[in-house]
């Protein structure tokens, strides 16, 4: 399993107790997928009423929570290759919300330029790095891809935008993350073709 190191050393300080927790309930792997995804959408209604601070809280959150599903297949015995697509598809959906939220925030109470273009650019360079990412894994196996995990995991990424939404800062946290993002981006095809 590839881990970030914001995942490695903050969240599964939570997600693991929580998942043990629910080992014992009947919720699924796959349930906690989705309210981790939920936890995501819930934020971009927390961006587009202004609450910031609330926001970047279940910013957050949903980043731990989407920790936990991976944590309770594993106490459940429940592992599965749809599990881990259906999680990933969940993600996707997720990073759109908050970084369209955050867009939605930054072009009503931010005063500064193409906040709409600025957050569909990141949004391309989020999505840009789980795909390189899941391609390297096609390609150069999982030892090649945690080697090349770059500056902007997921979740990294999702605490910086924590904390930029937090601080009311929506449109200069898509603009330093989409700028990670496409940094790991190029450094990945950069040191793939060197090492192919």
């Amino acid at each position: 399993m590839l881990e970030g190191p914001v995942s490695r050393h903050l969240n599964r300080r939570f997600s693991v107790p929580i998942a043990r927790a629910l080992a014992h309930t009947p919720i699924t792997p796959n349930q906690v997928s989705v309210f981790a995804c939920a936890m995501a959408f819930g934020a971009l209604g927390l961006l587009a009423a202004g609450r910031t601070i609330e926001a970047g809280a279940m910013i957050q959150a949903s980043s731990i929570v989407d920790g936990v599903d991976g944590d309770l297949a594993r106490a459940k015995n429940m592992a599965s290759r749809f599990g881990g697509l259906f999680d990933a598809v969940l993600d996707r959906f997720a990073d759109a919300a908050i970084a369209g939220g955050m867009a939605w925030y930054a072009l009503g109470h931010e005063d500064r330029p193409a906040a709409l273009t600025l957050g569909f650019a990141a949004t391309v360079g989020f999505l840009l790095v789980s795909y390189t990412r899941a391609r390297l894994e096609t390609v150069g196996g999982a030892r090649a891809a945690a080697e090349l995990m770059g500056l902007a995991s997921r979740d990294v990424r999702l605490l910086l935008l924590a904390i930029g939404a937090a601080a009311g800062q929506c449109w200069w946290a898509l603009a330093i993350v989409g700028a990670l993002s496409y940094a790991t981006i190029a450094w990945r095809l950069l040191r793939f073709r060197n090492a192919a």
